[in-house]
């Protein structure tokens, strides 16, 4: 199996890949639970904060949970995240360095792109399933629906700026495998909301 059918396979596996950033390391481990709890396996700990890597070991050790490395950019996050045992990489965006290495590592690869210039960069590597990008900023639907139409063969997890509420329209282009979103997991909500909150996002897949 290569690595793009890998990334499939966890793109397809709930409609909403939770975008986490992580404060507070100690409650790792009981987010983590209560999204995969909810039916949210699949977790993205952004490497924005000093305890990310001890998060995503943390949340690793959740029975169920898939949970990957976020804003990966360089090799040394790369590496990092390796290190931790993140099961899948995603980036905001794609440079030759950090593709070549991430391919060479073999690891699912999530790589985001905004404009059809980086979605061909990425297929010249031999990649087929991108982030897109800042998905709100970068023009919403509309934009997404442009490059689909010359890209169909493409697949997408559209992240930035898509809530509860949007979500459903983006999952309804059959581009879209998937959406990341942090409304799942808001900063200072209990793991009961967040269980209930991850109960709702897999039910949109339904």
């Amino acid at each position: 199996m290569s690595a793009s059918d890998n990334i499939e396979e966890i793109m397809l596996s709930a409609p909403v890949i939770p975008v986490l950033v992580v404060d507070d390391v100690g409650h790792a481990r009981e987010t983590a639970e209560a999204l995969v709890d909810g039916g949210l396996k699949v977790l993205e700990v952004t490497l924005r904060t000093p305890d990310a890597i001890e998060a995503i070991k943390r949340m690793n050790l959740v029975p169920g949970a898939i949970v990957g490395a976020g804003t990966v950019t360089n090799q040394k996050n790369l590496d990092a995240a390796l290190s931790a045992g993140a099961e899948f990489i995603v980036s905001p965006g794609l440079t030759p360095a950090l593709g070549s290495a991430a391919i060479k590592s073999r690891i699912p690869f999530l790589p985001g792109i905004a404009t059809a210039g980086e979605l061909m960069g990425g297929l010249d590597m031999g990649l087929t399933h991108f982030k897109f990008f800042p998905a709100m900023a970068n023009g919403g639907i509309p934009a997404l629906k442009a490059l689909t139409s010359v890209f169909g063969h493409c697949k997408f997890c559209p992240t930035g700026g898509i809530t509860a509420e949007t979500a459903p329209d983006w999952l309804a282009m059959k581009e879209v495998l998937c959406v990341g979103g942090s409304w799942v997991a808001p900063r200072g909500a209990s793991p009961e909301e967040i269980r209930q909150l991850a109960r709702e996002a897999a039910g949109m897949g339904a």
